[in-house]
């Protein structure tokens, strides 16, 4: 619902934006100067960051429609901001497509129409004037602004900006589009939209080095890091800041490189292809070439026979076209394009991209080869053109992706805020303490300032990078490269994984295994490919070499997979008609197939068997596609010389055995089949039917190609003859099934995200593991709304049991056809016999079909049934998504989409495919990981050289390892400078500090060493089921971080004042050393060589705190410094270790040997030898606490489990009872009682996804049961429809029931 004051644009859909109107305001513009002059600056920077700081403080409000600046907030959970400058161009009507009357004078001013319209961004000022050639001269304003490449102009019927996508805009039907869209347009109207639509083109603009530089240095990391560096110039602590500068100068160009890369590669896939010339008709039969950056919506172009790579989205106006759309679909399948229906319920419907993809041919797809009519050209209509189209919305998602939220980085700023506040003291408390004791004003200023760089380390992000920087060279070594570095730390949090399908779980193809043929309503014996005998002449051979969906395409072979490895068991021979014999004849020529010259001469050997197979050729007359929601296609063929045509059906099994004669069926069909699909194959059945010879091929030709519609393809595909099964195998990668299994096994959920069909992906997530052996799938078919009912959601189970055979089996009536449910999933119909019914243990008499709660269970989904899901039902939708493992038939933007839905539910995501359709998706998740070094690499994060999934649980574990890491290293300098801080704030009370030799030995030589060796630990060779912590802000870190803080403050707040309270102490001062006024004191005098302390540095609390501080900065490094089940254990790191060991020797050697040059330089003064041994008590109790303190830190682990709702489900998802452990018990136990300590009992969790999973585990009625298991020979009209009710997310819900074993979901 709108604000007051505010519009919404993109309504419903994922870019939903709220936008507020400005106008500049002069006396606003002029106190924020002021400001920025009183504030040297550093306003102006903060407005950078903050950019709706720095239109409200310039400007005032005003409505949308006279607004000159606008800002623009997501709707999102991110509420990002947009500051967008309103333009206004001349036209000569309000929208592209308003009808206008052409002049006859030519006294117009000309301009290139190529030309685009440039603006200045003083709106409303006009900028330029546009005038055409051949339109009126009285032009209006139009009123616009971009955002992310996308135009939007404003609408005075909406009072709002409305984006302009192209001729979908208009809302017409196939039918209109046909007739008032045929012509083309003349160069007069196709001026004028471009003033609109723009130039057809997707250019990525390549930022310069300088703009790249410029945003990264901006950052505030940066800008606090060169404060400092001032600072300590000016202080002529040149040493660290060299090496600061040195650090930040490597990690900006190292940043500069791979931001300039990305770009370059971003660019390359955006223009290739992009501009070519093109036929283009201008009406009357008028045919020009232009450049495809001239196209614009409404253009009507011709798609020349040998093909052409498309620039555009445009609808097939006449003919087909073989395309390959691997770019979108990443399925290297060829796909064919028919032209838009002119007639029946298809051609009344509103055209649209997303519904009527079958006529479409979509920008950066191939067309391989066209079909001429007739000596016709084939056109097509542009209906999209530039970033509106397919290809430009893939690279805008690429460009303008959402940002990935992630609680470390979070959280890491919010703990410098806090330090922030604790410098803030500090700051304070230094200017009252130097005021007090008389301190020279520039001493108060530096020092004050200094406090600041000391409570904040400006090496903190250095430090932190080293980690993720060792990361990247170790998975480098693994063959991962990775262009986001700091994804890696993300990685280390992942739960659940997305795999496409083709190229990444399988090897690309099918490999037909065997055929089973069927005769007289028996199955013969099985015949392997190899077999003698094997597809020897015959009707089940004709079936398999005529139906399909092939075409050649330069000479060979080309088409579905599954069509093709059938085709070429048969060794059939398939010609097609050439442009010439179409044109010749004035009529489409079938394609004709016919069997080898060997099958022919052995033909006599089989003639006793095979009466109807004389010597032949069989043209297919007509054909049927594949639908995914009939399961099945289907042809007509005519043999040669015979007066009747004869179909062939191929399909799901269950569904062609429901369409064929109940006799032709065998008895034990569903037994077989259920025996092949248990393993895994991939089963399709033939049948046949010879068709009256009355039915002529002009009635064949006149069969609409949808069911249930008068005159369709129905009247063909029933009564058919049962021919047998072809029974396929589509091959895993060796490498899946084993790292599934390891994924499993550290309880990160994997799902299955691919554009094939339901059937296959089911399968393969069987074989490969995904889906257990026992576990059962329920197929969510959604429905959309229509007129009369709203949507619903057909549940369709299946489960992969043997199925126990009732011993008095049911027949079917003699002489009925067999009655199947409506399309469902092959697994599902499995469990149902053709003549027995199975048991199938339902708890009510075998009627109630409903998993167990402990029993777990998958949903499979398509691409459609998705969006529905999402837009009419999604209270629905993450519980769906909870047990979600097989999503099929996915477009780009639905990966995408899918994606954001997990990570919606608080799931850490990672997307894994190939193919540039999953560029979005693998922008989108928070971490993507490309197996193709083509145009998804430029969209993932990392690429692997591995064409296998085998880098998934590489790349886990040294994201665990880099996380790990980078805790440590946070609390490691979160230590450090705390500690330094309570170091430097105890000598400011004596009016003394730190010597610049030794803050420099302390960054130097002990922090940036062991921040740099303690991150060199490799990464665990174990993915264990136990995740490190995402959050800063969780109970057992800030205790870690916050007791040794504690820790190291009363140990050094102890020697402080306990050194003063010695005998010997007295104010030291070279005179009265206690050296060489105590003759009796073996040590040696080095400090009369100074002269004078004018800084005050020399004192016996400056050395105590020296060597007590340099002790805790080495322990708190040891104790922090994490090694299994996460890194490799400590002592393995020899850098780390040999570091710690020699500081520790040094130092030790420096405190009970003194040497008189290191003491000079580091300014120490002499203390007795009681003394350094009683600092050696010291050290050693602070380290033996510091252990027990880090060790205690164990117990809150639970705690920490507790929080984030891990405890109760170990897994992460779903099914949470099947993954109990006596482990899990102890941990659940232990949450109890800290719940009731804490005195938070019925708090939520943090984790979403887990308190879905408890609530659909005490929901009785999830997940939704089918009512009904009818035999398969009762006739649906004794059927009755009870009303159940339900109750989904707190709102109860009522809906009837369908029949045919599915419940429906309203």
């Amino acid at each position: 619902m709108e604000k007051e004051g505010t519009k919404l644009l993109n309504r419903g859909l994922e870019d939903e934006m709220e936008v507020w109107g400005y106008v500049p305001c002069r006396w606003r513009t002029l106190l924020l100067c002021v400001g920025v002059f009183c504030s040297g600056g550093l306003l102006l920077l903060l407005l950078y960051w903050i950019p709706q700081w720095r239109v409200k403080a310039t400007h005032k409000p005003c409505p949308l429609h006279s607004a000159h600046t606008l800002l623009l907030r997501t709707t999102d959970e991110f509420h990002r901001w947009f500051r967008v400058q309103v333009k206004v161009m001349l036209s000569k009507s309000h929208g592209p497509f308003d009808p206008f009357q052409l002049r006859t004078d030519t006294h117009l001013i000309h301009t290139n129409s190529s030309d685009t319209p440039t603006h200045t961004p003083s709106a409303p000022a006009v900028s330029t004037t546009m005038d055409v050639p051949g339109l009126q001269t009285l032009p209006v304003q139009v009123r616009y602004f971009t955002h992310h490449s996308m135009k939007y102009f404003w609408s005075n019927t909406l009072q709002n900006f409305e984006v302009l996508r192209g001729v979908e805009d208009l809302n017409e039907t196939c039918t209109t589009l046909l007739s008032t869209h045929n012509l083309g347009l003349c160069k007069a109207v196709q001026d004028y939209r471009r003033l609109f639509f723009g130039v057809n083109e997707i250019a990525v603009e390549v930022p310069s080095l300088f703009v790249l530089l410029v945003n990264e240095v901006l950052n505030p990391f940066y800008v606090f890091q060169l404060f400092s560096v001032i600072l300590w110039i000016v202080e002529f602590y040149l040493y660290y800041a060299a090496a600061i500068v040195l650090m930040s100068a490597i990690s900006i160009t190292m940043s500069l490189y791979t931001l300039k890369k990305q770009y370059i590669m971003l660019h390359d896939m955006a223009s290739a292809y992009s501009v070519a010339r093109i036929s283009v008709c201008r009406g009357d039969q008028e045919v020009m070439e232009v450049l495809s950056t001239e196209l614009v919506p409404g253009d009507i172009i011709i798609i020349p026979a040998g093909g052409m790579v498309m620039p555009c989205d445009a609808a097939l106006l006449n003919g087909t076209c073989i395309v390959n759309e691997s770019m979108l679909t990443g399925e290297s399948v060829p796909v064919t394009k028919t032209s838009l229906p002119s007639a029946g319920l298809e051609g009344e419907s509103v055209y649209t991209t997303r519904d009527h993809k079958r006529h479409t041919l979509f920008c950066g797809t191939k067309v391989i080869q066209t079909r001429f009519y007739s000596g016709e050209p084939v056109k097509a209509l542009v209906v999209r053109t530039g970033f509106s189209t397919e290809k430009g919305q893939l690279v805008c998602s690429i460009l303008y992706p959402k940002p990935s939220d992630f609680k470390l980085y979070r959280d890491a700023y919010l703990f410098l805020l806090c330090l922030v506040g604790v410098a803030t003291v500090g700051f304070i408390y230094t200017i009252v303490l130097n005021i007090m004791n008389k301190v020279p004003t520039k001493t108060i200023i530096t020092e004050s300032l200094d406090i600041i760089t000391i409570t904040v380390p400006p090496a903190l992000p250095a430090a932190m990078t080293a980690g993720i920087v060792y990361a990247q060279r170790r998975l480098r070594r693994a063959g991962i490269f990775c262009v986001r570095p700091q994804r890696i730390n993300i990685c280390g949090q992942l739960n659940l994984v997305c795999f496409d399908k083709t190229g990444t779980l399988t090897e690309d193809g099918l490999d037909l295994w065997a055929i089973q043929r069927a005769e007289k309503g028996r199955f013969c014996l099985q015949e392997e490919q190899g077999s003698a005998g094997f597809l020897a002449p015959s009707s089940f051979v004709s079936c398999m070499a005529t139906c399909h969906s092939l075409t050649k395409i330069e000479g060979e072979l080309s088409g579905d997979p599954l069509d093709l490895k059938v085709f070429s068991a048969t060794g059939w021979i398939l010609e097609e008609a050439t442009e010439e014999e179409t044109a010749l004849h004035n009529t489409i020529m079938p394609t004709v197939v016919r069997p080898p010259a060997q099958h022919q001469a052995d033909r006599t050997s089989t003639m006793a068997s095979e009466q109807s197979m004389p010597l032949y050729e069989i043209g297919i007359l007509r054909f049927f596609p594949f639908s995914s929601d009939l399961q099945r296609m289907s042809v007509v063929t005519r043999r040669l010389g015979e007066k009747f045509m004869v179909a062939y059906l191929k399909g799901a099994p269950e569904i062609v055995a429901s369409l064929c004669k109940s006799d032709t069926v065998p008895e034990n069909f569903a037994q077989e089949l259920e025996g092949f699909t248990s393993r895994g194959f991939r089963v399709i059945a033939l049948a046949q039917r010879r068709l009256d010879a009355k039915l002529t091929w002009h009635k064949v030709q006149s069969l609409n190609r949808y069911r249930r519609c008068e005159g369709s393809r129905d009247q063909i595909e029933t009564s058919m003859d049962f021919l047998g099964l072809v029974v396929l195998q589509n091959k895993l990668k060796t490498e899946t099934s084993a790292v599934l299994k390891e994924l499993q096994t550290a309880n990160i959920r994997t799902v299955m995200v691919t554009g094939d069909n339901m059937l296959t992906a089911i399968s393969v997530a069987r074989d490969c593991g995904m889906i257990q052996p026992g576990e059962r799938v329920i197929t969510a078919d959604a429905v959309g709304p229509t007129d009369d009912q709203p949507a619903f959601i057909r549940w369709r189970y299946s489960h992969e049991h043997t199925p126990k055979i009732r011993p008095d089996p049911v027949p079917a009536p003699s002489g009925s056809s067999l009655t199947y449910p409506d399309p469902a999933p092959r697994a599902f119909q499995v469990s149902l016999s053709c003549t027995q019914l199975i048991d199938m243990e339902f708890q009510e008499a075998g009627c109630e079909q409903h998993p167990k709660q402990k029993e777990k269970f998958h949903f499979a989904l398509s691409g459609r049934s998705l969006s529905i899901i999402t837009e009419h039902l999604p209270e629905l939708l993450h519980r769906i998504a909870l047990n979600g493992t097989v999503f099929a038939r996915m477009a780009p933007d639905q990966k995408t989409q899918l994606v954001e839905v997990f990570q919606s539910m608080d799931y850490c995501v990672c997307m894994c495919g190939d193919g540039a359709n999953d560029c979005g998706a693998l922008k989108r998740a928070h971490a993507g990981i490309s197996l193709s070094e083509l145009e998804a690499s430029v969209a993932s994060a990392f690429t692997s050289s591995t064409p296998n999934i085998s880098c998934v649980p590489n790349l886990i574990r040294e994201g665990r390892a880099a996380l790990i890491t980078s805790f440590c290293v946070f609390k490691f300098m979160a230590l450090y400078s705390i500690i330094q801080y309570i170091t430097v704030t105890l000598l400011y009370s004596i009016v003394s500090n730190l010597g610049d030799f030794q803050f420099l030995f302390i960054d130097i030589a002990i922090i940036l060493i062991i921040a740099f060796t303690m991150s060199l630990n490799p990464a665990w060779k174990e993915l264990v089921a136990e995740r490190p912590p995402s959050s800063l802000i969780s109970l057992p870190l800030l205790f870690s971080v916050l007791s040794q803080m504690v820790l190291s403050l009363v140990i050094q707040i102890f020697a402080f004042f306990w050194v003063q309270q010695q005998g010997w102490y007295q104010h030291w001062s070279p005179q009265a050393d206690i050296c060489t006024t105590n003759k009796t004191n073996s040590v040696p005098d080095y400090n009369v060589t100074f002269p004078s302390n004018h800084k005050h540095i020399k004192s016996y609390e400056n050395t105590t705190l020296f060597y007590v501080s340099s002790f805790q900065y080495l322990v708190v490094a040891i104790v922090f410094s994490k090694g299994k089940p996460f890194r490799q254990p400590a002592y393995t790191n020899w850098a780390f270790v040999l570091s710690c060991l020699s500081l520790y020797l040094f130092l030790f050697l420096i405190l009970l040997f003194p040497l008189p040059a290191i003491d000079n330089i580091l300014e120490f003064v002499c203390v007795p030898l009681e003394w350094r041994l009683t600092l050696v008590v010291i050290i050693m109790v602070h380290s033996g606490a510091s252990a027990l303190l880090e060790v205690g830190t164990v117990f809150l682990q639970l705690l920490e489990l507790w929080l984030t709702g891990e405890a109760d489900e170990p897994g992460g998802f779903g099914n949470a009872a099947s993954s109990r452990t006596p482990q899990w018990g102890n941990e659940h136990y232990g949450c109890r009682f800290l719940t009731w300590l804490c005195c938070r009992r019925g708090k939520l969790r943090h984790a979403r996804y887990a308190h879905v999973s408890r609530e659909v585990e005490n929901a009785p009625d999830w997940p939704p049961k089918p009512t009904y298991c009818t035999p398969t020979h009762t006739h649906s009209d004794h059927r009755t429809t009870p009303t159940r009710e339900y109750s989904t997310m707190g709102r109860r819900l009522n809906f009837p029931i369908m029949p045919e074993s599915s419940t429906t979901f309203y």
